[in-house]
């Protein structure tokens, strides 16, 4: 059953990061309202095992020009007790210290922020 919404707290960086899952495997993500979809890098797209080169070719503009990633759906994506499924991702091959959390993810839900706090609610 699961729930519709999760709580998040700010770190000291004022970053909301969290522990969640891709595909049923564990991921370390961090809420990043400035990206589109869901960003995941290459190597832990990797230890995921994840089926993105069956994905579309992407070019993308980065720190250090444009380089080649994939985009392509992740069929579930879980944070706290709240899934959702069919979220649209990038992989990357810029190493990436964690998940991104994009608007393909955010977008399913109201966000709430209070300070340190923020609340999405499944729409």
């Amino acid at each position: 059953s699961g729930s519709d919404r999760v709580a998040l707290t700010a770190d000291s960086r004022g970053h909301f990061v969290t522990p969640g899952s891709i595909e049923g495997k564990p991921v370390q993500f961090m809420v990043d309202t400035g990206a589109t979809v869901v960003a995941i890098g290459q190597a832990e797209a990797d230890r995921l095992r994840l089926d993105y080169r069956s994905g579309r070719p992407v070019r993308m503009g980065t720190a250090n020009g444009v380089t080649e990633g994939w985009a392509f759906k992740l069929r579930q994506v879980r944070l706290g007790d709240v899934v959702v499924y069919d979220v649209d991702a990038v992989v990357t091959p810029a190493p990436m210290p964690m998940v991104l959390l994009g608007n393909s993810f955010l977008t399913r839900f109201d966000m709430r922020r209070d300070g340190s706090q923020m609340m999405l609610v499944k729409r």
